[in-house]
């Protein structure tokens, strides 16, 4: 539904703008002949030359004016992207048979063209497309050198200079008017995941600090159960352990509701790394997981907050032995990057993740797995985030995963 909504506003756009390019394309063109051929030589009392008896003659203005109809057509039909080229391309050739149809064989001087060439160059930067661009600038300068060959005529000099300079000016307010659609396509896709993040927050303080006054008890029942009867039955560390994760979704809720306050300290990254796979090594070897670390070191010690780092290793940790159904192997690398950096991977051997879906991965609830809540990536990228870090995952299906985490040494 979002993306239908998104093309029909895109189409929409390209029918103001080129409805515009029309009138102007249409205005532009007949009044500048007019004035050219007509008004003007009668002001200034020059010969008067009749360029209906020239060229192409009545058919030139016909086959311009026949174009109107096909444009109407496309836009009835909801594909105004393709009038612009159309435009272009029909008034280039039957500008160069009338060009050649006029001077060829002739001792004239090249006198030919039209302020609609200033405005297809000028206004090209308002469709904000590169390709049409493009065809434009080279499409416009190219017919005055091929024209300049053909004619053997040094007087297409002057327009291919005006032109290419006109194609500069173009071309920076181009890159501008790119520049400007990314910054506000940017600021609105931040404010929207702000909003979203605001009101998932909000439900989810309330949610976590229901849920979780009944989850301290249920354990602390189920505990005590335990303790008192150790041998009646197997299924209580079970119990305990699902509430145990109970309580980590709760308290992933709880950080997107109200954000831990970071307390920055001087910490070794591999102490981190090496408390984060001691949680995990009971796992690993369940699934007959091997983990490789390589450390190349020594390693300097980082400003940050050890027990949000740990958080976030252990759910890459887990994310990695969790995509490998039967066997497979881990590597784990920390490094200093050159520019100063810690840089941490963790490549997993699984099922890897498709490209669409690693666009999606961070947003709210959207995961993979099938009993996932797509809440433990999002925490972990907030808090890299928050550590003036970054968090990269690159993917192949069916050949594994690699998660690149880099931190900065000093805040």
């Amino acid at each position: 539904m979002k993306k239908a909504y998104n093309n029909q506003k895109l189409i929409y756009e390209e029918k103001k703008a080129i409805k515009l390019f029309l009138w102007l394309f249409n205005i532009s063109f007949f009044s500048f002949d007019i004035f050219y051929y007509y008004i003007n030589p009668r002001i200034s009392k020059n010969q008067f030359n009749d360029v209906l008896k020239e060229g192409l003659g009545y058919w030139f203005y016909i086959l311009i004016l026949a174009a109107v109809p096909l444009a109407i057509y496309f836009i009835k039909k909801g594909n105004p992207y393709i009038i612009k080229y159309i435009y272009f391309y029909w008034y280039i050739l039957i500008d160069f048979i009338d060009v050649l149809i006029t001077y060829l064989g002739t001792n004239k001087p090249f006198a030919s063209g039209n302020i609609v060439e200033v405005l297809f160059i000028l206004f090209s930067p308002i469709f904000v497309n590169k390709k049409f661009f493009w065809t434009v600038t080279l499409g416009m300068i190219g017919k005055y050198v091929i024209v300049g060959i053909v004619l053997r005529d040094l007087n297409v000099l002057f327009p291919l200079i005006i032109y290419t300079i006109l194609s500069i000016i173009a071309f920076i307010l181009f890159i501008r008017f790119n520049s400007y659609i990314a910054s506000l396509t940017s600021v609105y896709d931040e404010l929207r995941q702000k909003e979203k993040l605001a009101v998932i927050g909000q439900m989810a303080t309330a949610i976590g600090h229901e849920i979780r006054n009944p989850l301290s008890s249920l354990k602390g029942f189920t505990q005590l159960q335990k303790e008192q009867y150790p041998n009646t039955n197997d299924y209580y560390p079970i119990m305990i352990q699902e509430i145990d994760r109970i309580n980590s979704i709760v308290s992933d809720l709880m950080y997107l509701g109200k954000p831990k306050v970071i307390t920055f300290k001087s910490f070794s990254i591999e102490e981190v790394i090496a408390y984060t796979l001691s949680i995990i090594q009971q796992q690993a070897e369940k699934q007959s997981v091997v983990v490789e670390t390589l450390i190349e070191g020594p390693l300097p010690p980082i400003e940050c907050d050890a027990k949000q780092l740990k958080q976030v290793f252990i759910n890459l940790f887990k994310n990695a032995i969790e995509a490998m159904i039967d066997r497979g192997k881990i590597k784990i690398n920390a490094k200093v990057l050159k520019g100063q950096k810690m840089y941490i991977s963790i490549q997993d051997e699984g099922c890897g993740i498709a490209g669409e879906d690693i666009l999606n991965l961070g947003e709210p609830f959207y995961t993979t797995k099938k009993d996932g809540t797509g809440l433990g990536l999002m925490v972990s990228n907030q808090i890299i985030k928050d550590h003036k870090g970054s968090l990269k995952i690159q993917s192949n299906l069916q050949k594994g995963t690699m998660v690149e985490v880099v931190l900065p040494i000093f805040q």
